[in-house]
Protein backbone atom coordinates (compact mmCIF):
# COMPACT_ATOMS: atom_id res chain seq x y z
CA UNK A 1 0.00 0.00 0.00
CA UNK A 2 1.72 3.18 -1.22
CA UNK A 3 -0.95 5.71 -0.29
CA UNK A 4 -0.48 7.31 3.12
CA UNK A 5 -3.94 8.85 3.54
CA UNK A 6 -7.19 7.22 2.38
CA UNK A 7 -10.51 9.00 2.79
CA UNK A 8 -13.39 6.64 3.52
CA UNK A 9 -17.14 6.88 4.10
CA UNK A 10 -19.66 4.76 6.04
CA UNK A 11 -23.33 5.25 5.20
CA UNK A 12 -26.10 4.95 7.79
CA UNK A 13 -29.22 5.45 5.73
CA UNK A 14 -32.68 3.93 5.44
CA UNK A 15 -33.59 1.53 2.64
CA UNK A 16 -36.88 1.70 0.78
CA UNK A 17 -38.93 -1.19 2.20
CA UNK A 18 -41.00 -1.50 -0.98
CA UNK A 19 -38.74 -1.21 -4.00
CA UNK A 20 -35.28 -2.48 -4.94
CA UNK A 21 -34.98 0.31 -7.50
CA UNK A 22 -35.71 3.00 -4.92
CA UNK A 23 -33.19 1.55 -2.47
CA UNK A 24 -30.56 1.49 -5.21
CA UNK A 25 -31.41 5.13 -5.91
CA UNK A 26 -30.54 5.85 -2.25
CA UNK A 27 -27.26 3.95 -2.75
CA UNK A 28 -26.33 5.95 -5.85
CA UNK A 29 -27.16 9.24 -4.12
CA UNK A 30 -24.95 8.33 -1.14
CA UNK A 31 -22.11 7.33 -3.46
CA UNK A 32 -22.31 10.72 -5.18
CA UNK A 33 -22.36 12.59 -1.86
CA UNK A 34 -19.37 10.67 -0.52
CA UNK A 35 -17.39 11.08 -3.71
CA UNK A 36 -18.12 14.81 -3.71
CA UNK A 37 -16.42 14.98 -0.30
CA UNK A 38 -13.38 13.19 -1.62
CA UNK A 39 -14.15 9.69 -0.32
CA UNK A 40 -12.30 6.86 -2.06
CA UNK A 41 -14.30 4.09 -0.35
CA UNK A 42 -17.90 3.90 0.81
CA UNK A 43 -19.49 1.11 2.86
CA UNK A 44 -23.22 0.36 3.09
CA UNK A 45 -25.09 -1.72 5.72
CA UNK A 46 -25.75 -5.46 5.73
CA UNK A 47 -28.14 -6.67 2.98
CA UNK A 48 -29.10 -3.07 2.34
CA UNK A 49 -30.53 -3.85 -1.11
CA UNK A 50 -33.42 -4.24 -1.26
CA UNK A 51 -33.65 -4.23 2.58
CA UNK A 52 -32.66 -6.32 5.57
CA UNK A 53 -35.44 -8.85 6.46
CA UNK A 54 -36.51 -7.07 9.64
CA UNK A 55 -39.86 -8.84 9.42
CA UNK A 56 -38.24 -12.19 10.22
CA UNK A 57 -37.15 -10.93 13.64
CA UNK A 58 -40.65 -10.01 14.82
CA UNK A 59 -43.04 -12.20 12.81
CA UNK A 60 -43.54 -15.93 13.50
CA UNK A 61 -42.59 -18.16 10.54
CA UNK A 62 -46.24 -19.01 9.78
CA UNK A 63 -46.93 -15.30 9.14
CA UNK A 64 -43.73 -14.41 7.31
CA UNK A 65 -44.36 -16.17 4.00
CA UNK A 66 -45.73 -13.17 2.12
CA UNK A 67 -42.84 -10.91 3.17
CA UNK A 68 -40.32 -13.62 2.37
CA UNK A 69 -41.73 -14.02 -1.13
CA UNK A 70 -41.67 -10.25 -1.59
CA UNK A 71 -38.00 -10.26 -0.62
CA UNK A 72 -37.37 -12.91 -3.28
CA UNK A 73 -39.09 -10.73 -5.87
CA UNK A 74 -36.97 -7.68 -5.02
CA UNK A 75 -33.66 -9.48 -4.36
CA UNK A 76 -30.57 -8.96 -6.52
CA UNK A 77 -29.19 -11.37 -9.10
CA UNK A 78 -25.44 -11.07 -9.65
CA UNK A 79 -24.69 -9.84 -12.25
CA UNK A 80 -27.76 -7.87 -13.33
CA UNK A 81 -28.92 -4.37 -14.25
CA UNK A 82 -28.97 -3.55 -10.53
CA UNK A 83 -25.30 -4.40 -10.01
CA UNK A 84 -24.41 -2.64 -13.28
CA UNK A 85 -25.80 0.63 -11.87
CA UNK A 86 -23.53 0.40 -8.83
CA UNK A 87 -20.53 -0.68 -10.90
CA UNK A 88 -21.02 2.24 -13.27
CA UNK A 89 -21.20 4.71 -10.38
CA UNK A 90 -18.01 3.28 -8.86
CA UNK A 91 -16.21 3.61 -12.19
CA UNK A 92 -17.50 7.09 -13.06
CA UNK A 93 -16.68 8.53 -9.64
CA UNK A 94 -13.51 6.52 -9.03
CA UNK A 95 -14.67 5.14 -5.68
CA UNK A 96 -14.57 1.67 -4.12
CA UNK A 97 -18.08 0.56 -3.12
CA UNK A 98 -18.93 -2.16 -0.59
CA UNK A 99 -22.60 -3.08 -0.76
CA UNK A 100 -24.63 -5.60 1.19
CA UNK A 101 -27.41 -7.31 -0.77
CA UNK A 102 -29.96 -10.07 -0.60
CA UNK A 103 -28.64 -12.17 -3.47
CA UNK A 104 -31.05 -14.44 -5.30
CA UNK A 105 -29.56 -17.57 -6.82
CA UNK A 106 -32.52 -19.37 -8.34
CA UNK A 107 -34.52 -20.73 -5.37
CA UNK A 108 -32.30 -19.51 -2.54
CA UNK A 109 -31.46 -16.13 -1.03
CA UNK A 110 -28.02 -15.36 0.39
CA UNK A 111 -26.64 -12.61 2.60
CA UNK A 112 -24.01 -11.33 0.19
CA UNK A 113 -21.28 -8.70 0.32
CA UNK A 114 -20.14 -7.11 -2.95
CA UNK A 115 -16.93 -5.14 -3.37
CA UNK A 116 -16.65 -2.98 -6.50
CA UNK A 117 -13.23 -1.52 -7.22
CA UNK A 118 -12.78 2.09 -8.31
CA UNK A 119 -12.78 0.97 -11.95
CA UNK A 120 -16.19 -0.69 -11.54
CA UNK A 121 -14.96 -4.28 -11.48
CA UNK A 122 -16.62 -6.64 -9.02
CA UNK A 123 -13.56 -7.91 -7.15
CA UNK A 124 -15.34 -9.80 -4.36
CA UNK A 125 -18.68 -11.53 -3.97
CA UNK A 126 -18.96 -13.40 -0.70
CA UNK A 127 -21.84 -14.98 1.17
CA UNK A 128 -22.30 -14.96 4.93
CA UNK A 129 -21.15 -18.38 6.05
CA UNK A 130 -23.75 -18.87 8.81
CA UNK A 131 -26.95 -16.83 9.04
CA UNK A 132 -27.86 -15.96 12.64
CA UNK A 133 -30.95 -17.08 14.59
CA UNK A 134 -34.05 -15.86 12.65
CA UNK A 135 -31.93 -15.34 9.52
CA UNK A 136 -31.63 -19.09 9.01
CA UNK A 137 -35.24 -19.09 7.83
CA UNK A 138 -34.34 -16.52 5.18
CA UNK A 139 -30.87 -17.22 3.75
CA UNK A 140 -28.76 -20.16 2.71
CA UNK A 141 -25.22 -20.72 3.97
CA UNK A 142 -22.14 -19.40 2.24
CA UNK A 143 -18.84 -21.22 1.78
CA UNK A 144 -15.13 -20.63 2.31
CA UNK A 145 -14.49 -19.26 -1.16
CA UNK A 146 -15.44 -15.76 0.00
CA UNK A 147 -13.13 -15.71 3.00
CA UNK A 148 -10.44 -13.85 1.14
CA UNK A 149 -8.80 -10.45 1.11
CA UNK A 150 -8.76 -8.55 -2.19
CA UNK A 151 -6.49 -5.83 -3.51
CA UNK A 152 -8.32 -2.61 -4.33
CA UNK A 153 -7.56 0.99 -5.19
CA UNK A 154 -7.53 1.83 -1.46
CA UNK A 155 -5.61 -1.19 -0.20
CA UNK A 156 -6.26 -4.76 0.86
CA UNK A 157 -9.91 -5.23 1.85
CA UNK A 158 -11.48 -8.03 3.87
CA UNK A 159 -15.18 -8.27 4.72
CA UNK A 160 -17.46 -10.00 7.20
CA UNK A 161 -21.14 -9.54 7.98
CA UNK A 162 -22.63 -9.02 11.43
CA UNK A 163 -22.08 -11.93 13.83
CA UNK A 164 -19.46 -13.50 11.58
CA UNK A 165 -17.28 -11.23 13.70
CA UNK A 166 -18.01 -13.56 16.62
CA UNK A 167 -16.25 -16.36 14.74
CA UNK A 168 -12.58 -15.83 15.66
CA UNK A 169 -11.38 -18.33 13.05
CA UNK A 170 -13.16 -16.45 10.25
CA UNK A 171 -11.61 -13.21 11.45
CA UNK A 172 -8.17 -14.77 11.73
CA UNK A 173 -8.47 -16.11 8.18
CA UNK A 174 -8.73 -12.52 6.93
CA UNK A 175 -6.07 -11.29 9.33
CA UNK A 176 -3.65 -13.92 8.00
CA UNK A 177 -4.15 -12.46 4.52
CA UNK A 178 -2.97 -9.07 5.79
CA UNK A 179 -6.12 -7.02 5.39
CA UNK A 180 -5.51 -3.28 5.69
CA UNK A 181 -9.14 -2.13 5.71
CA UNK A 182 -11.70 -4.45 7.22
CA UNK A 183 -15.29 -3.85 6.15
CA UNK A 184 -18.02 -4.72 8.65
CA UNK A 185 -21.75 -4.57 7.96
CA UNK A 186 -24.63 -4.89 10.45
CA UNK A 187 -28.39 -4.35 9.93
CA UNK A 188 -28.93 -1.58 12.50
CA UNK A 189 -32.39 -0.75 13.92
CA UNK A 190 -32.46 -4.08 15.70
CA UNK A 191 -32.37 -5.57 19.20
CA UNK A 192 -31.81 -2.28 21.06
CA UNK A 193 -28.87 -0.33 22.53
CA UNK A 194 -27.10 -3.47 23.73
CA UNK A 195 -26.59 -4.50 20.10
CA UNK A 196 -24.71 -1.27 19.41
CA UNK A 197 -22.61 -1.70 22.56
CA UNK A 198 -21.63 -5.25 21.63
CA UNK A 199 -20.91 -4.21 18.06
CA UNK A 200 -18.56 -1.47 19.18
CA UNK A 201 -16.58 -3.89 21.35
CA UNK A 202 -16.36 -6.34 18.47
CA UNK A 203 -15.12 -3.96 15.78
CA UNK A 204 -12.69 -2.17 18.07
CA UNK A 205 -11.22 -5.47 19.18
CA UNK A 206 -10.83 -6.67 15.60
CA UNK A 207 -9.00 -3.47 14.68
CA UNK A 208 -6.59 -4.00 17.57
CA UNK A 209 -6.11 -7.69 16.92
CA UNK A 210 -5.73 -7.38 13.16
CA UNK A 211 -3.77 -4.12 13.19
CA UNK A 212 -6.05 -2.74 10.49
CA UNK A 213 -8.73 -0.09 10.03
CA UNK A 214 -12.37 -1.13 10.39
CA UNK A 215 -15.14 0.67 8.50
CA UNK A 216 -18.54 -0.39 9.82
CA UNK A 217 -21.97 0.55 8.45
CA UNK A 218 -25.36 -0.07 10.04
CA UNK A 219 -28.82 0.65 8.65
CA UNK A 220 -31.56 2.91 9.95
CA UNK A 221 -35.35 2.66 10.02
CA UNK A 222 -37.73 5.58 10.49
CA UNK A 223 -40.67 5.33 12.89
CA UNK A 224 -43.00 5.01 9.91
CA UNK A 225 -40.97 2.13 8.51
CA UNK A 226 -40.92 0.35 11.86
CA UNK A 227 -44.70 0.66 12.08
CA UNK A 228 -44.98 -0.82 8.58
CA UNK A 229 -43.04 -3.91 9.68
CA UNK A 230 -45.28 -4.48 12.73
CA UNK A 231 -48.11 -2.45 14.31
CA UNK A 232 -47.38 -4.07 17.70
CA UNK A 233 -45.75 -1.38 19.83
CA UNK A 234 -44.01 -3.94 22.04
CA UNK A 235 -42.46 -5.64 19.03
CA UNK A 236 -41.49 -2.27 17.59
CA UNK A 237 -39.03 -1.91 20.48
CA UNK A 238 -37.04 -4.75 18.92
CA UNK A 239 -36.59 -2.66 15.76
CA UNK A 240 -34.92 0.30 17.42
CA UNK A 241 -31.36 0.93 18.53
CA UNK A 242 -28.50 -1.26 17.39
CA UNK A 243 -26.83 1.43 15.26
CA UNK A 244 -23.06 1.89 15.44
CA UNK A 245 -21.76 3.24 12.16
CA UNK A 246 -18.10 3.77 12.94
CA UNK A 247 -14.57 4.03 11.61
CA UNK A 248 -11.89 2.50 13.85
CA UNK A 249 -8.10 2.84 13.72
CA UNK A 250 -5.55 0.00 14.21
CA UNK A 251 -5.14 1.34 17.74
CA UNK A 252 -8.79 0.56 18.48
CA UNK A 253 -9.87 4.20 18.54
CA UNK A 254 -12.75 5.92 16.78
CA UNK A 255 -11.26 8.03 14.00
CA UNK A 256 -14.41 10.17 14.08
CA UNK A 257 -17.36 10.05 16.52
CA UNK A 258 -19.71 7.15 15.67
CA UNK A 259 -23.20 7.60 14.29
CA UNK A 260 -25.83 5.90 16.46
CA UNK A 261 -29.03 7.78 15.60
CA UNK A 262 -30.57 9.00 12.35
CA UNK A 263 -29.28 9.03 8.82
CA UNK A 264 -25.88 10.32 7.80
CA UNK A 265 -22.55 9.53 6.18
CA UNK A 266 -19.36 9.40 8.23
CA UNK A 267 -16.23 10.66 6.48
CA UNK A 268 -12.73 10.05 7.82
CA UNK A 269 -9.12 10.15 6.67
CA UNK A 270 -7.17 6.99 7.39
CA UNK A 271 -3.47 7.39 8.11
CA UNK A 272 -2.22 4.08 6.72
CA UNK A 273 1.11 4.43 8.53
CA UNK A 274 -0.75 3.51 11.73
CA UNK A 275 -0.89 -0.09 10.50
CA UNK A 276 2.90 -0.49 10.75
CA UNK A 277 2.92 1.45 14.00
CA UNK A 278 0.52 -1.07 15.52
CA UNK A 279 2.07 -4.20 13.98
CA UNK A 280 5.57 -3.20 15.04
CA UNK A 281 4.40 -3.88 18.58
CA UNK A 282 2.02 -6.79 17.94
CA UNK A 283 1.49 -8.60 14.66
CA UNK A 284 -0.98 -11.43 15.28
CA UNK A 285 -0.10 -13.16 12.02
CA UNK A 286 3.61 -12.34 12.05
CA UNK A 287 6.10 -12.06 14.88
CA UNK A 288 3.38 -12.57 17.50
CA UNK A 289 2.08 -15.76 15.86
CA UNK A 290 3.06 -19.34 16.68
CA UNK A 291 1.89 -21.23 13.59
CA UNK A 292 3.76 -24.39 14.59
CA UNK A 293 1.43 -24.49 17.62
CA UNK A 294 -1.74 -22.78 16.38
CA UNK A 295 -2.96 -22.21 12.84
CA UNK A 296 -6.18 -22.06 10.84
CA UNK A 297 -7.07 -24.42 8.00
CA UNK A 298 -9.40 -22.96 5.35
CA UNK A 299 -11.32 -24.95 2.76
CA UNK A 300 -11.76 -22.25 0.12
CA UNK A 301 -13.41 -24.44 -2.50
CA UNK A 302 -16.80 -23.22 -3.72
CA UNK A 303 -19.54 -25.67 -2.82
CA UNK A 304 -22.05 -26.93 -5.36
CA UNK A 305 -24.94 -29.41 -5.26
CA UNK A 306 -23.74 -31.06 -8.48
CA UNK A 307 -20.20 -31.87 -9.50
CA UNK A 308 -19.64 -33.51 -12.86
CA UNK A 309 -16.47 -35.41 -13.67
CA UNK A 310 -15.16 -36.46 -17.07
CA UNK A 311 -13.85 -39.92 -16.28
CA UNK A 312 -11.35 -41.80 -18.49
CA UNK A 313 -13.12 -44.20 -20.81
CA UNK A 314 -12.34 -47.91 -21.03
CA UNK A 315 -13.33 -50.11 -23.93
CA UNK A 316 -15.48 -52.91 -22.51
CA UNK A 317 -16.50 -55.18 -25.37
CA UNK A 318 -19.91 -56.80 -25.32
CA UNK A 319 -18.37 -60.27 -25.01
CA UNK A 320 -16.11 -59.17 -22.16
CA UNK A 321 -19.04 -57.62 -20.34
CA UNK A 322 -21.17 -60.75 -20.70
CA UNK A 323 -18.38 -62.92 -19.38
CA UNK A 324 -17.45 -60.72 -16.44
CA UNK A 325 -21.02 -60.04 -15.33
CA UNK A 326 -22.36 -63.54 -15.74
CA UNK A 327 -24.15 -64.43 -12.50
CA UNK A 328 -24.08 -60.88 -11.16
CA UNK A 329 -27.03 -58.57 -10.63
CA UNK A 330 -25.64 -55.16 -11.70
CA UNK A 331 -22.55 -53.27 -12.72
CA UNK A 332 -21.45 -49.86 -11.37
CA UNK A 333 -18.27 -47.85 -11.47
CA UNK A 334 -16.13 -46.50 -8.68
CA UNK A 335 -15.83 -42.76 -9.42
CA UNK A 336 -13.22 -42.30 -6.70
CA UNK A 337 -10.69 -44.59 -8.35
CA UNK A 338 -7.89 -43.28 -10.55
CA UNK A 339 -9.18 -45.42 -13.41
CA UNK A 340 -12.62 -46.55 -14.39
CA UNK A 341 -13.15 -49.84 -12.51
CA UNK A 342 -16.01 -52.22 -12.85
CA UNK A 343 -17.52 -53.12 -9.48
CA UNK A 344 -19.58 -56.27 -9.64
CA UNK A 345 -22.24 -57.04 -7.03
CA UNK A 346 -23.77 -60.51 -6.53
Amino acid sequence: MDKKIVRVAAAQIAPDLVSREKTIAHVLEAIRKAAAKGAELIVFPETFVPWYPYFSFVLPPVLSGREHIRLYEEAVVVPSAATDLVANAARELGIVVVLGINERDHGTLYNTQLVFDADGRLILKRRKITPTFHERMIWGQGDGSGLKVVDSAVGRIGALACWEHYNPLARYTLMAQHEEIHVAQFPGSLVGPIFADQMEVTIRHHALESGCFVVNATGWLTDEQIASVTPDEELQKALRGGCMTAIISPEGKHVVPPLTEGEGILIADLDMSLIVKRKRMMDSVGHYARPELLHVSLDNRPTAPLVTANLPTTDFSAEQTRTETDGYQDVSFDRNADQRVAVLRR
